[in-house]
């Protein structure tokens, strides 16, 4: 008998079960001391951010060490919460696929009390056509701007799981085909239809708004500026080659002032109105700024300074296709919002 619990020498001990390899966890970079004075200078009520946050480039910039993709798209919301000058982003996911309130409510629940997020409505329900793999529209979407459909897959589902932290829900209105622009009044009677159904935001999301951004120049119209108006929404900028000069959608933002200011900054004009996939080649790894572009930036900062000094909430995204960096354009925005409010 072994008394001391030895095995018996004809017997082999039983094998460990190997130990899967724990996956590291995304860590913020160290702040940068510049960003850290110019955050604790700008408004509380300005929320910058980017689109989206999965991008291993940014290496340095808002995580520590190297990540994949898919890696930063299930545990990098916390570290890039962390940045001092990025306190909203655009959940751009849930265009393609509507989202759950327990979704919403996971990734609530990685950020800052102050944090708010900017999230774009399902193409269920925002885009005229229903596209292929490709992009392509195959057939008329019925379900375009369909009241039900925006509450139920949209608007409540957001509300429940964001509540406070939700900022600007974004119906981001594909371009239009020839058929539906023929027939402008009726789209506007729609959308109108849709947000009188769209329930009210407060008292679950004190700062939220409803935004509508549209990817067709025929809407930047009284008419349109007045149906966003009796629903109590507004404009979102849409800053995207497709649509005109942020000069020439400032009169729409007139019309409907006093109001939050939302803006997603999207593309660079020099790439044109399909020029996705030639920035996103000439910009990756996302790591520096390629094309600065000093006029938007510019005209961008003289809006937000003068909607913020007015009391009001401005949520502004960009994109990485902007100027090649979403996380630098960020910061050279924070500096000309400071340079605007000083003048």
């Amino acid at each position: 008998m072994d008394l001391f619990g030895e095995p018996s020498p004809d017997k082999a001990p039983p094998e460990a079960a190997p130990r899967r390899p724990r996956k590291a966890e995304v860590a913020a970079a160290a702040p940068d001391p510049d960003n850290v004075r110019l955050a604790s200078q700008l408004s509380k009520q300005l929320h910058l951010g980017t689109s989206s946050w999965s991008f291993p480039g940014w290496a340095g910039l808002v995580w520590a060490g190297e990540h994949g993709e898919s890696s930063l798209a299930r545990k990098g919301l916390a570290a890039y919460g962390q940045h001092p000058l990025l306190r909203t982003v655009s959940l751009d996911r849930g265009f393609y696929q509507p989202l759950t309130a327990s979704q919403y409510a996971a990734y609530a629940a990685q950020v800052p009390d102050g944090f708010r997020f900017v999230v774009k409505a399902a193409s269920l329900v925002a885009d005229a056509m229903v596209r292929g793999k490709d992009g392509q529209g195959l057939q008329p979407n019925p379900s375009f701007l369909s009241p039900a459909l925006a509450v139920q897959e949209f608007v409540q589902p957001a509300l429940e799981g964001l509540a406070d932290k939700t900022g600007a829900l974004v119906f981001q209105l594909s371009p239009l085909p020839a058929s539906w622009l023929a027939r402008m009044p009726e789209v506007l009677e729609r959308l109108a239809a849709m947000l009188a159904a769209l329930p009210p935001l407060r008292p679950a999301a004190p700062d939220g708004v409803i935004a509508v951004e549209v990817r067709n120049p025929e809407f930047l119209t009284p008419a349109f500026a007045a149906v966003l108006k009796n629903a109590g929404a507004t404009y979102c900028l849409g800053l995207h080659a497709k649509m005109p000069p942020i000069e020439d959608q400032l009169p729409l933002l007139r019309a409907l002032w006093p109001a939050p200011l939302v803006c997603r900054w999207s593309l660079h004009r020099k790439h044109g109105s399909y020029g996705y996939e030639g920035a996103k080649g000439l910009y990756e790894p996302f790591d520096k700024l390629v094309d600065p572009d000093l006029a938007t930036r510019n005209a961008l900062a003289r809006v937000i300074a003068g909607t913020v000094g007015a009391g009001m909430n401005a949520y502004v995204t960009v994109n990485n296709k902007a100027e090649g960096c979403a996380p630098l354009s960020v910061a050279e925005l924070a500096k000309a919002v400071l340079e605007s409010t000083r003048a």
